[in-house]
């Protein structure tokens, strides 16, 4: 975890023209960096943030250094002061075309009338801008395709063993799963022990399709054989990490990459339905194969009508406390706005509330009661700016991979990882220490951590001072929380305590992610605990980058807690703008089932 340091510039020339370029950089990014297009199929620049790093085995990006005999893999020759590189001579560019032959030869034509394998294979954009249009070697013997993974198809005989997909699956992320067995000609991309895809350890995050440059790992619907119409930049619905599905460093999971074949699924609902008249409301006679039998299909101003006509007739029989409304942290901030103003306006109920009240009522009244927000701090990347990361209650590798991927990135590069799980998850390979403590016994670990730092003086007495209340009355409570005595009830040994908490606090920054597992009911005394601030994760840190605390949520809204669903008024304690979710003696007239509220 060093600070990086300042690079210096250098000059050279390439095909004729002076060029600065950074110590450091390759041959190939000096080039790019003047407008010089060198074939690559090994090297993706473009891959995630840091593109693939560069592996110099497909020979596709050879140039002429001017006094030396061989070429060189412009990918991976770093630049030396006064270097002379020619990039299109006649020997470079027979060199280049001899490699996209040999490429080609491995990778059968496509049948007459049958579509590519991908619409935008580099092989064939490469073979056409060198002239290449087919091969005088031999290809390889075929090889059936694998087809016994649901969401991937791989087809070894478009493979150029480039091993894109073994750097995105063990570098990007991090599931090492993909490798390359055998020697020579008889060198194969496998999985795990050679075992079938779809009988491996492979998670589908889809990172080794988008790797692949021909095709040879694709999507199993065949959707990389059609050029898409359009590119919309959207966010994936399925959990709070906030994957960008156009650009995420690259990175999705198995949802975010595969997981949209609902919407074409045969039981999808596609247009308003109405109840016939004739039909009870019996849900075993409910069968989704026979909906005409129960409802007829309708127009959505009928259906609207219906609906609203039917929300009336209730509230005025009834009374407004007769109608509630719950809401989705899927939805948009101006979705929720609009439904919360329905329910208050319409309905004329404050009874509206949100899915994060069934999990997270108890964590955000911890944080707004122990750091005064019920907000994250640093989003999940900024775990490869922390030295030291304590992971608590969550499971990220099933929950939210991409975020898990971050986290094993991280401790490639030096952080430390601090696993407390009374469970053996995924991450325990990757963790510095891991803390199988009892389970339910959360409070005792932790209280005895905070010991640790307190009693041994590990704590930024100015921060406290300035920044915190009441820390007097934390240092008398936790005198009866040692290592020593706490370590019978939680099961882990008080030495072990103590290295984790020095090595915690006094860590140049340091980040605690916790999730679920610390805020079941009654659980908000955890949850406080785990927070940086009040609970001693943060205290000798105050505001540095990556020295903060991430909550792992379920939801996309539940990570916007100052603009998300609460914010816009989906919770029964707060309207637009106000504290969202308060505990209970905070809470303003007029909340759930309150009758004779003023509606705002």
């Amino acid at each position: 975890m060093n600070a990086p340091r300042e690079l210096k510039t250098l000059q050279l020339e390439i095909d004729g023209k002076t060029v600065t370029a950074l110590e450091g950089q390759t041959l190939w990014q000096a080039a790019r960096g003047q407008g010089t297009t060198i074939p690559h199929l090994c090297h993706a620049p473009d891959h995630g943030e840091h593109g693939l790093r560069a592996q110099g085995n497909c020979r596709a990006c050879v140039v002429e250094v001017q006094g030396e005999r061989t070429l060189s893999a412009s990918c991976c020759r770093t630049v030396q002061p006064g270097m002379v590189v020619h990039t299109a001579t006649p020997r470079v560019q027979r060199a280049q075309r001899l490699v996209l032959e040999l490429l080609r030869a491995d990778v059968p034509p496509t049948p007459e009338g049958q579509a590519p394998l991908r619409h935008d294979s580099e092989l064939d954009h490469w073979c056409e801008d060198r002239g290449v249009s087919h091969s005088r070697f031999a290809p390889r013997p075929a090889v059936p395709a694998d087809t016994s993974h649901p969401a991937m198809t791989v087809n070894l005989s478009a493979c150029i063993q480039c091993t894109r997909c073994v750097r995105a699956c063990r570098d990007e992320q991090g599931n090492d799963v993909i490798g390359l067995a055998f020697r020579g000609g008889h060198a194969q991309i496998v999985f795990d022990q050679r075992d079938p895809m779809g009988e491996s350890t492979c998670v589908a995050c889809g990172e080794c399709v988008q790797a692949c440059p021909t095709g040879a790992l694709s999507p199993a619907n065949g959707s990389a054989a059609a050029a898409p119409t359009r590119r919309v930049d959207s966010v994936c619905p399925f959990c709070g990490v906030g994957c960008q599905l156009t650009y995420n460093a690259a990175r999705l999971c198995v949802k975010g990459r595969f997981g949209f074949d609902y919407v074409h699924h045969a039981d999808r609902l596609r247009t308003p339905l109405i109840r016939r008249a004739d039909a009870p409301k019996d849900p075993l006679k409910l069968k989704p194969a026979h909906w005409s039998e129960l409802f007829r299909p309708a127009s959505w101003a009928e259906a609207l009508d219906v609906a609203a006509q039917g929300l009336r007739r209730l509230r005025d029989q009834h009374g407004p406390q007769a109608l509630a409304g719950f809401g989705s942290a899927k939805g948009s901030n101006e979705e929720a706005y609009l439904f919360q103003k329905l329910v208050r306006t319409g309905f004329g109920t404050h009874n509206v509330d949100h899915c994060t009240r069934l999990c997270h009522a108890s964590s955000v009244a911890a944080l707004l009661e122990g750091i005064g927000s019920g907000a994250v701090s640093n989003p999940v990347r900024d775990v490869a700016q922390a030295e030291v990361v304590l992971l608590i209650g969550a499971n990220p590798t099933v929950n939210h991979p991409v975020a898990a991927s971050f986290i094993k990135n991280a401790v490639a590069q030096g952080t430390k990882l601090i696993l407390a799980d009374p469970r053996r998850t995924e991450l325990q390979r990757q963790a510095w220490r891991t803390l199988a403590f009892k389970a339910d016994t959360d409070v005792a670990l932790l209280n005895a951590l905070l010991h640790t730092i307190v009693d041994e003086g590990l704590v930024d007495e100015a921060f406290v001072r300035e920044r915190t209340e009441d820390f007097e009355d934390l240092k008398r409570h936790l005198k009866d929380f040692s290592p020593e005595a706490m370590a019978p009830v939680c099961g882990i040994d008080a030495p072990t305590l103590r290295e984790v908490a020095r090595t915690f606090a006094t860590s140049r920054a340091s980040m605690i992610l916790w999730g679920m597992g610390v805020m079941g009911p009654g659980r908000r005394r955890t949850a406080r605990r785990a927070g940086p601030d009040r609970g001693g994760g943060d205290e000798g840190h105050p505001r540095r980058h990556g020295a903060r605390h991430v909550h792992r949520r379920g939801e996309p809204g539940d990570e916007r807690p100052r603009c998300g669903p609460r914010a816009a008024g989906l919770g029964c304690a707060g309207t637009p703008g106000g504290a969202g979710h308060l505990p209970h003696r905070n809470r303003r007239p007029g909340g759930c089932g309150a009758a004779g509220q003023r509606l705002a």
